[in-house]
């Protein structure tokens, strides 16, 4: 687990004093549109795994296209517990309402700790559900990249086996946004794309998340108990440049504090992730890899290394015409 809150902000926009924000921590950007509300992709995860096969198809057909269009979709009929997904973002509330004694070893840097289960020992209620969480999360994933693989045109495990799922890396974030007294000179998450495969994500029902499509920025507002869900940069790779990985960032406001849950969930730690064999064809083949290979840990170790910026680090891995 890993906790995204600098406490020094934290204390620092609750502080009675606080009436404009610090010259460093200004940040001007592009305001959002939000006229295209509607038109954002819901995926409902019941179809996906249906056994009617038209219903399946239609529903494979939709995640395809808003893979590949907006890199984005709500996703619905999850099977995620209502109760469990409220009761994580409480807990989360009272994980940062914590004191920093509390909570020095979850930080957005230590992540590595991968096989082992990495939960806080305080508050006891996000023990107590964090492990059911993480393994509902894992099956939600499971079923997307089933029903990806199908899309792709390979086999329904393919993968599956490819990436080595068996041992995949999950790292849950906690974010915590304060409120803020000048919201439009400020932002909670810099634009970035995420590593991975799929970042899942629940909020408390403060809105404050924007996506890029068409080089504009949109708000996202989902309805009640749906998951937000991002392909990551390693299903851009995987699949060749045919899904792209979607630039997103963090709105703050002056009214309510957000906190957000997300699950990035990416292959192997030692997996090597290269554009799948059968998407790609030899010399004379007219499709050849747009990425090149590379050991799912060192791209985490190499894009954590610097601040996030964009699609930075797979713009390296890129093979340039």
């Amino acid at each position: 687990m890993a906790a995204r809150s600098n406490s020094s902000v934290k204390q620092l926009a609750e502080s009675p004093n606080l009436s404009s924000i610090p010259s460093n921590y200004i940040y001007h950007s592009d305001p959002a549109e939000t006229d295209l509300q509607a038109s954002i992709p819901v995926i409902d995860l019941s179809l996906l795994t249906s056994h009617n096969p038209h219903h399946k198809a239609k529903a494979i057909h939709d995640l395809d296209q808003a893979c590949q269009h907006w890199g984005f979709f709500i996703l619905v009929n999850h099977g995620m517990p209502e109760e469990l997904t409220q009761g994580m973002l409480e807990a989360a509330a009272e994980f940062f309402n914590l004191s920093e004694a509390d909570k020095p070893d979850f930080n957005p840097e230590n992540v590595f700790v991968h096989p082992h289960f990495a939960c806080p020992h305080k508050p006891q209620s996000l023990r107590g559900l964090l492990p059911e969480y993480c393994e509902r999360s894992r099956d939600v994933v499971a079923k997307l990249l089933k029903a990806i693989s199908e899309s792709l045109g390979l086999e329904e495990t393919e993968m599956e086996k490819a990436l080595e799922m068996t041992s995949s890396l999950q790292i849950f974030v906690a974010n915590y946004y304060p409120r803020c007294p000048n919201p439009e000179a400020a932002m909670g998450i810099l634009p970035h794309s995420d590593h991975g495969l799929f970042t899942l994500l629940i909020q408390n029902g403060v809105g404050g998340l924007q996506i890029q499509h068409h080089q504009r920025w949109f708000n996202v507002n989902p309805p009640p108990n749906s998951i937000l869900v991002n392909t990551g940069d390693h299903l851009e790779i995987y699949s060749n440049g045919k899904y792209k990985s979607v630039l997103h960032r963090a709105i703050v406001n002056n009214k309510t504090a957000r906190i957000s849950i997300a699950t990035a969930n990416g292959p192997s730690l030692d997996a090597v992730v290269a554009p799948a064999c059968r998407l790609v064809q030899g010399e004379g083949g007219g499709v050849v890899a747009a990425y090149a290979a590379m050991k799912y840990k060192d791209y985490l170790l190499e894009q954590q290394s610097g601040q996030l910026d964009g699609k930075t680090m797979l713009k390296r891995v890129r093979i340039q015409d």
